[in-house]
């Protein structure tokens, strides 16, 4: 069996904008899922909102893009390119996260050309929906 790889084995994002804190499954160019241990001391709490701190969510839609990313990067022949946003549609918000929770990531990629593709992704919490969306991208060179 493979192991699976680290967040940054493939993604080029870094603290604080790195949001998965480990992949738990991969199948390349195909799927992947994850999760975001949330601290108690991420960079946004305070002032979202002061009293009583909620993850934005569009860092829900952010990092289930991460997670896409690594569904995409995972395949050895993408590894030189980088997926960019190119669209956000259908983007929906249906728990609060707060300090200390677990965002489970998935994201199931649909259509891939060479240069874009789309994907549907959703992030849970305790089993529960907390966002869903659908992605759009396009790729670049690294």
């Amino acid at each position: 069996m493979t192991p699976l790889p680290a967040p940054t084995d493939l993604l080029p994002h870094r603290p604080p904008f790195l949001f998965v804190s480990e992949v738990l499954a991969v199948e390349p160019g195909v799927s992947a899922r994850g999760v975001w241990r949330l601290g108690a001391d991420e960079w946004f709490w305070p002032g979202h909102f002061p009293g009583r701190p909620t993850l934005p969510g569009v860092l829900m839609c952010e990092a289930i893009a991460q997670m896409g990313a690594i569904a995409v990067l995972a395949d050895p022949a993408k590894r030189d390119k980088l997926p960019l946003f190119g669209g956000l549609d259908g983007a929906r918000f249906r728990r609060q996260v707060s300090p200390g929770d677990e965002l489970e990531l998935a994201v199931e990629l649909g259509r891939m050309s060479a240069r874009a593709g789309k994907g549907t992704g959703r992030a849970m919490l305790g089993g529960q929906v907390a966002c869903e969306c659908e992605l759009m991208f396009v790729m670049v060179d690294q």
